[in-house]
């Protein structure tokens, strides 16, 4: 049943919120699997659990990779986020998605020549999986590669526990308001996002260039919606991204 299923995720989630406010760093795993065949979550349709945690990541650092056997999800945070990456860990993992070995510490080269440190993981591949990579990626014109596009599933998928990994994952607090650094997608992309976040949920925002170049956007959400978005993500936000709502979440 959907609605069972739904109702034992949120009280998984506020399990871990609150230990997370007595014992930090901390996540709960309530089983040890590291082999995909000892789940079964292959057979039937993809719940909206998994769907809104996919979907909000994908706005953010997430990506999704074509392999053989289907699709997978990779997710991904510096280590000052490891607290978040490992609460996203917990929740995959709880939900049967990829196995319960806890990430680890591995360092990265960034653009501008920087050793960054890095928490990565990824899901099991999916048959179920291939249809979100073809909601978020187009193949080149040149049929070498792909190009992150925004899917107008969305609509659908945006619920509030998406806007809630969609802001841990990747939004940053600005003055009483809050932006997105949105560097994947046009214009016209960004502008739907916009649109969607007032139409599902009145919030209001505004887009912004974030280069000389103009290619990359930022979607500053309003002072005047936070309280009505910390209203409607508070159940989701683990202690340690409160600080991106400056009061609004006590």
């Amino acid at each position: 049943n959907m609605n069972i299923a739904s109702n034992m995720f949120y009280m998984m989630i506020m399990n871990y919120m609150i230990l997370s406010m007595i014992m930090y760093n901390k996540y709960i795993i309530n089983m040890k699997m590291t082999k995909k065949k000892e789940m079964n979550n292959y057979i039937g349709p993809l719940n909206m659990d998994i769907m809104s945690i996919i979907y909000g990541s994908m706005l953010g650092d997430s990506h999704a990779e074509k392999l053989k056997g289907g699709t997978r999800i990779t997710f991904q945070q510096e280590n000052i986020h490891n607290d978040y990456l490992y609460y996203l860990h917990s929740l995959l993992a709880n939900l049967g998605y990829c196995n319960t070995n806890l990430p680890t510490i591995k360092t990265k080269l960034s653009k501008n020549g920087k050793i960054m440190q890095i928490l990565r993981f990824g899901t099991w591949t999916y048959n179920s999986f291939n249809y979100i990579f073809k909601e978020w990626y187009i193949t080149k014109k040149s049929n070498k590669g792909y190009i992150k596009i925004m899917p107008k599933s969305l609509e659908t998928y945006l619920t509030p526990l998406a806007l809630a990994i969609w802001i841990m994952d990747d939004g940053c607090k600005l003055n009483k308001g809050l932006k997105f650094y949105i560097n994947y997608f046009k214009y016209e992309e960004v502008l739907f996002l916009t649109e969607l976040l007032y139409k599902k949920y009145n919030i209001k925002a505004t887009i912004q260039k974030s280069n000389m170049n103009n290619t990359q956007y930022i979607i500053y959400v309003w002072t005047e919606s936070m309280p009505s978005l910390a209203k409607i993500v508070s159940p989701y936000i683990i202690p340690s991204m409160k600080y991106k709502f400056d009061n609004y979440l006590l």
